[in-house]
């Protein structure tokens, strides 16, 4: 599990316990973080083996997944993490950049491929990667997260056609705006409690994405239920992709949806 401390990754390594997985990898670059995930696994009666490093480091992460290999091979994996940083196009500087890609993009294609090279000896394996509905067209302000994240849906589908052949399923889960650290640490503590009580208006279900409906996602994806799904980018965003246009009536005309 890359991007295990918090958020979407914490909550879908917590269910997967729950569900009866034996090791589970915890991959985060917060050691303090990870200590209270590992907490939980052992909580719900998994095997927790932690790895703190940064993912933008490629070489690190070839070295990790040559040593959870070693042990044995791997059913699942699952990358959650990422890099974010809200910035205008003009002023992205090179190095922002890099990082996102690095982390985003690059640490996915390495774990994906060493992954898939001990699965398609076992001929079975599932990979999951977590996109963004950021991926479907740009958000102002995250050039290169939007880059990258549409990056992982074309990685995501080119490996599952190469590796279909083999019995590797590969998918992604694209979640909308959600009740995490990292969208409060973007848009602020006040705004985001704002959005909780009054709910969240750029979905028509009217609410932020849940952890546990991201995880539960993956859980579907990483299930026999889903034995014949791959290449598939599933949308989690409560109808917001789907509602192309509103009406942007002013304020004082008192005009509500029915």
């Amino acid at each position: 599990m890359a991007g295990a401390g918090s958020g979407f990754g914490r909550r879908t390594a917590e269910r997967f316990a729950e569900e009866g997985a034996t090791d589970i990898y915890l991959v985060d670059i917060l050691q303090d973080r990870l200590e209270l995930v590992i907490e939980e696994i052992r909580k719900r009666g998994s095997s927790p083996i932690s790895m703190c490093f940064d993912l933008a480091d490629a070489d690190k992460c070839g070295e990790a997944m040559a040593k959870a290999l070693s042990e044995a091979p791997l059913d699942v994996l699952i990358c959650t993490a990422a890099a974010v940083e809200e910035k205008r196009f003009i002023n992205i500087e090179l190095e922002s950049w890099r990082r996102q890609l690095d982390v985003n993009l690059t640490a996915y294609f390495i774990l994906g491929r060493d992954a898939a090279r001990s699965m398609v000896k076992e001929r079975s394996g599932v990979i999951l990667f977590t996109s963004s509905t950021a991926a479907l067209g740009h958000s102002l302000g995250f050039t290169p997260y939007c880059v990258t994240k549409a990056g992982e849906v074309s990685l995501m589908k080119s490996m599952a056609v190469e590796l279909a052949r083999s019995g590797v399923r590969v998918n992604s889960v694209s979640p909308g705006t959600a009740d995490t650290q990292l969208c409060t640490d973007l848009v602020g503590e006040e705004l985001m409690d704002k959005w909780r009580k009054d709910g969240f208006p750029g979905a028509p279900l009217n609410r932020l994405a849940t952890v546990d409906d991201i995880a539960n996602a993956f859980l579907y994806l990483a299930s026999d239920e889903a034995s014949f799904v791959t290449g598939h980018n599933l949308v989690v965003d409560g109808g917001h992709t789907a509602d192309l246009y509103e009406i942007p009536y002013p304020e004082d005309t008192g005009h509500t949806y029915a």
